[in-house]
């Protein structure tokens, strides 16, 4: 079977990042979509499963980025796909947002956002990090990568 011309844009196997201390979810991250796996697509997106109470509780500290971020919430119950299986609390410019169903957080550019607290946990779920425009999540340190 001939390969594809579009093959190049199918990434079959994520680049594991953002490692973060702490057991209850996916570490480290999995980074399915990046420059560095499909060039020149300049957006970064990742996820992460949490199968029961994160530990240490809250793992995404305060912080921005330049570029606009998607956070999704999904919930893993296919009979009812907007319970998220928890209660999450992210902080946004130091105002809270309270959440038990599956939900979208669109964040501008350089806003300040975390940390993200579980309330409550019953059953798994799945958070998607996607940054647009950034392809890859830079840090304050060169050539090092952000870890949130």
């Amino acid at each position: 079977m001939a390969v594809s011309k579009y093959e190049r844009y199918l990434v079959r196997h994520p680049i594991r990042e953002g490692n973060r201390p702490g057991t209850g979810f996916t570490n480290p991250a999995l980074a399915y979509l990046s420059n560095d796996q499909v060039p020149g697509c300049n957006v970064f997106m990742d996820y992460r499963w949490y199968y029961q109470m994160p530990q240490p509780n809250y793992i995404i500290p305060e912080h921005a980025h330049e570029y606009d971020e998607i956070v999704l919430h999904i919930g893993s119950d296919p009979q009812n796909p907007e319970d998220l299986g928890g209660e999450i609390e992210a902080v946004v410019e130091g105002e809270s947002l309270i959440f038990s169903e599956t939900a979208a957080l669109y964040l501008p550019k350089g806003i300040k956002h975390g940390p993200f607290i579980w309330k409550k946990f019953t059953k798994p779920h799945i958070q998607i990090a996607i940054v647009l425009g950034g392809g890859s999540i830079v840090s304050s340190k060169p050539g090092g990568r952000t870890e949130y």
